[in-house]
């Protein structure tokens, strides 16, 4: 599965990239029709230690799925939006068969 990370105003470091495509490409184990996931990396404006933002979208044959989280972390970010997209897939599975 092809895995897009565009960062918003910084660079990622490969370490971040190779995570991100991990968690992401586990997905697969749950759904085999993901054809592509674009992920946006930015930096909330804010004093609050939770100011990293991870939207993931999931291209699937028919519907998308998005996920939006925030974290102290773009790792935990990825987390919470990986597991929220995982419990997506599953809800919306008897759907697509």
């Amino acid at each position: 599965m092809k895995v897009n990370i565009n960062p918003i105003h910084f660079k990622t470091d490969k370490k971040l990239d190779e995570y991100i495509t991990d968690k992401i490409n586990k997905l697969s184990k749950f759904h085999q029709e993901i054809i592509s996931s674009e992920v946006i990396l930015k930096l909330d404006n804010t004093s609050a230690p939770e100011n990293k933002i991870v939207e993931i979208r999931l291209i699937i044959a028919g519907n998308d799925l998005f996920a939006i989280k925030k974290a102290k972390t773009f790792e935990e970010a990825t987390d919470l939006a990986v597991d929220a997209l995982r419990r997506q897939i599953e809800k919306t599975k008897d759907n697509w068969k």
